[in-house]
């Protein structure tokens, strides 16, 4: 299918989409790296009558230390994430994430702003923004305001961005001494959706885990913290008898969304076995 006849503008500043925003509303779309959108406007999922192409603000690109926190703009490309030293310095669990994003040539083209505020809980940087406590910079007609990720996806293909504003930016955190990060995701063939994945970090003292943190993806209708198996894991000292706990909790805590191939069982199966392997690696 081809989609349907839409007008074309490009952005000339973050003021200028969002007037084009306050006044075409829903007839219009923003683009960016266009991975997502192309697709469902070629299928007819979205029929806009408008195209606001965001792809020439500079200074929504880049990734760059301002102070304590590691600074990506949300027209950042998913390759750039990969390939940064920066990140793989200070945000590791981004660059052991990237390489699952579909294939390169998606990586090339789709925005790292994109993929956060489609919020699919089948991609991979919502699940690593919730599980590095990111905070989300916003842009609208009254101002910059920041959400924090855990705030931010509120359900399916849902978050925190309001009528005529747009995502700027996604700040996380610097890697702290002792922490470590993993990432893992099970699928089909690789460059498939995950039928299961979780990002982690935590600090490992040698005996103990602290500020555990386990983000699971494409378990539900966004990206899931697991509470309870984090509150076990860094209870007390790692032995098998609290891992076996923890499996327990987590095994009670989710409720996973069946898919055409995968019963909701084998979805928490593969989550526990991805919590298992995660628990192994922030400890080695």
């Amino acid at each position: 299918m081809k989609s349907s006849a839409f007008d074309y503008v490009r952005a000339e500043s973050p003021q200028h989409a969002l007037a084009l925003l306050a006044q075409h509303g829903d007839d219009a779309r923003i683009l960016a790296g266009g991975q997502t959108l192309l697709a469902s406007l070629n299928l007819r999922l979205s029929q806009p009558t408008l195209l606001i192409d965001i792809g020439g603000l500079a200074g929504w690109r880049g990734i760059a230390l301002q102070g304590a926190v590691l600074r990506i703009g949300a027209l950042t490309r998913h390759v750039e994430v990969e390939e940064s030293p920066l990140v793989a310095l200070h945000a590791p669990l981004l660059a052991q994430a990237a390489p699952h994003i579909a294939h390169r040539a998606i990586r090339n083209m789709g925005t790292v702003g994109g993929s956060l505020a489609y919020a699919d809980p089948a991609a991979e940087w919502p699940a690593c923004v919730l599980a590095l406590d990111a905070t989300l910079v916003i842009h609208g007609a009254a101002g910059e305001r920041r959400v924090a990720a855990a705030d931010f996806f509120q359900g399916l293909y849902t978050t925190a961005l309001q009528e005529g504003e747009l995502l700027a930016a996604v700040e996380m955190p610097l890697l702290q001494p002792g922490e470590r990060h993993a990432f893992a995701e099970l699928s089909r063939r690789h460059g498939d959706y995950a039928v299961a994945g979780l990002a982690a970090r935590a600090r490992w003292d040698g005996h103990t885990l602290h500020g555990l943190r386990l983000a699971f993806l494409s378990l539900g209708d966004r990206p899931l913290r697991a509470r309870a198996a984090e509150a076990l894991l860094q209870a007390g000292p790692l032995d098998d008898s609290r891992i076996a706990a923890a499996d327990a909790a987590l095994r009670a805590e989710l409720q996973p969304f069946a898919d055409l191939t995968h019963s909701a069982a084998a979805k928490t199966q593969m989550a526990a076995t991805l919590m298992r392997r995660a628990v192994r690696t922030l400890c080695t």
